[in-house]
């Protein structure tokens, strides 16, 4: 249908009188639902970026000093368990949504499944180390010990200090038969926390404690 042939919308006649020539009004009809289409969007777009995750790197430096001063293994539950927390604190519900599926796929024994959501998870908030580490645990127990590495050296670089990845980390160094490698990785992980289970892995120093 032409120009010539086509009804005007009441609407667009003020747009007509002001520009003055059809071809601009054909112009405005063509490209106008175009820019409100893409302005309704982008709303959308900016609730698709995954925000930062809370920071609880102050805290979280402070458990693990009362980590290294735990007198047993029972005590320093508490402190493991208050980094798990802060760990596990994902940057909005979204992305705390997707990290309990996983978990609860993987609990279930769906490690394919648990894989997906992670990798769901990494792809929405790439920054979020639990992510990361998470979706490593997944590999690991696949026994696909070069992918749990890679996501955990991943982990890593975005959290230090996060003590399940770097036991991770030593537990698939072994995996891959890397034993020195995994040694190395296990003594920096006792110096932050000598109370890990993995500590009977310790080739000649003898760990703090046997209450496991």
């Amino acid at each position: 249908m032409g120009l010539a042939a086509a009804t005007v919308a009441p609407s667009v006649k003020p747009w007509l009188a002001l520009c003055g020539q059809p071809r601009m009004l054909v112009l405005m009809i063509r490209f106008v639902p175009l820019a409100f289409a893409l302005s309704m969007l982008a709303p959308a777009a900016i609730a698709q970026t995954c925000p930062d995750a809370p920071d609880h790197s102050a805290a979280a430096h402070q458990a693990i000093e009362q980590l290294k001063a735990a007198p047993s293994e029972r005590d320093s539950r508490v402190f493991n368990s208050m980094l798990w927390e802060m760990w596990l604190d994902a940057p909005d519900g979204r992305a705390q949504n997707m990290l309990k599926e996983g978990m609860a796929r993987r609990q279930t024994f769906d490690l394919a499944g648990a894989v997906v959501v992670f990798s769901d998870l990494i792809a929405y908030c790439p920054d979020y180390a639990e992510g990361w580490n998470q979706r490593a645990f997944a590999y690991y127990l696949q026994t696909d010990f070069e992918s749990a590495l890679a996501d955990l050296d991943e982990a890593l670089a975005r959290n230090p200090e996060h003590i399940a990845a770097l036991s991770g980390k030593a537990l698939t160094l072994m995996g891959l038969g890397r034993a020195q490698m995994a040694q190395d990785v296990l003594r920096d992980v006792l110096e932050m926390n000598p109370w890990l289970p993995e500590r009977v892995y310790l080739v000649g120093i003898s760990p703090p404690g046997e209450d496991l």
